[in-house]
């Protein structure tokens, strides 16, 4: 693997998106290093490839394979451990939604539900509060039923729904 300009400029971009999104800069790294190799490669490749410590490769590629966005193979013939990304870019995205719909939404959901039931029961709470308490765990429930919905849907539909773009509103239109 070649640290070229342009390769450079996606990990390092992709580094900083991950510390946007509540990743470490490392780990988001990783991910983007070993999602545009073309081979499988090993933690001192990385060590090498990112200039970081060895210790912060370890760890972060344990926590990717927790993500289930990065796997340990092997290469006949060498017993070492080399890791890879999953390479296709859709069942990235349905990985990092699954994962993200279990640490984020599901324990907000679970709040939210929680909040709901109290409210209803005190009289000391202003009825537009408990109104927007309501309205937002409707909107949680409704975005988690969604996500439900559409998880198994394959790829090549995802694909042409998105295609469709805005010309989709035409066929639900009242």
């Amino acid at each position: 693997m070649q640290m070229t300009p342009a390769v450079e400029k996606y990990v390092l971009h992709w580094g900083e998106m991950g510390t946007r999104w509540g990743t470490n800069r490392t780990v988001a790294q990783i991910q983007a290093l070993l999602y545009l190799s073309p081979k499988p490669l090993r933690a001192d490749q990385i060590v090498d490839l990112l200039s970081v410590a060895r210790s912060n490769v370890s760890t972060s590629i344990r926590e990717l394979q927790s993500y289930r966005l990065v796997r340990m193979t092997h290469v006949l013939g060498d017993r070492r451990d080399y890791f890879e990304s999953l390479h296709d870019v859709w069942e990235l995205f349905r990985v990092i939604i699954e994962q993200r719909k279990q640490r984020e939404l599901n324990p907000t959901l679970f709040m939210l539900r929680n909040c709901a039931a109290e409210v209803d029961g005190e009289n000391e709470t202003d009825p537009i509060t408990k109104e927007r308490i309501r309205n937002m765990l409707q909107f949680v429930e409704s975005t988690s039923n969604w996500y439900e919905e559409i998880s198994d849907i394959p790829t090549s539909t995802l694909t042409k729904l998105m295609a469709l773009g805005k010309r989709i509103t035409k066929l639900v239109k009242k």
